[in-house]
């Protein structure tokens, strides 16, 4: 994805700033990028053409999202600020209501997102606020120590 149609999609990165960390990949996508995942793809779509955790229920709802990364040791907070010893997550929901996105936390306070196929940025967390994956909906943590 160009620089151009990164910031058509996502105009707030233009005052937000922001940096590409990666080349594009189809290897992997955000929801399992924000957990470092880089070999498969996640989504909870009914066909099982995708990984998602076995346990959890193949919904595009923010439950379910919230469900996989508990499993992982996650859990729900009520802020994006950075704290030492944590790694946080933000899930970014549509209009719907439809998990679109999520991002990771780095120890900058900065955070990192895979843009679909597409690269690996580093940004700030509201930079990919808008028509394309919505608004912040649901942070959450947990401690560095936590075994994956």
């Amino acid at each position: 994805m160009s620089k151009d149609v990164i910031e058509k999609s996502f105009p707030k990165l233009l005052n937000a700033g922001y940096s590409i960390t990666s080349p594009e990949s189809v290897e992997y996508n955000c929801i399992a990028w924000a957990v470092g995942d880089t070999e498969a793809w996640w989504w909870p779509d009914p066909q099982h053409q995708y990984f998602w955790p076995p346990e959890i229920p193949r919904i595009e709802k923010p439950e379910a999202f919230v469900r996989a990364y508990e499993m992982l040791g996650y859990s729900v907070c009520n802020n994006a600020a950075y704290e030492e010893g944590y790694e946080k997550i933000a899930i970014y929901i549509d209009t719907n209501g439809k998990p679109t996105h999520t991002a990771r936390q780095l120890d900058s306070g900065l955070w990192t997102s895979k843009l679909g196929s597409a690269e690996d940025i580093e940004h700030a967390l509201d930079g990919l606020v808008g028509s394309t994956y919505g608004t912040i909906a649901i942070i959450l943590k947990r401690s560095r120590n936590q075994p994956t």
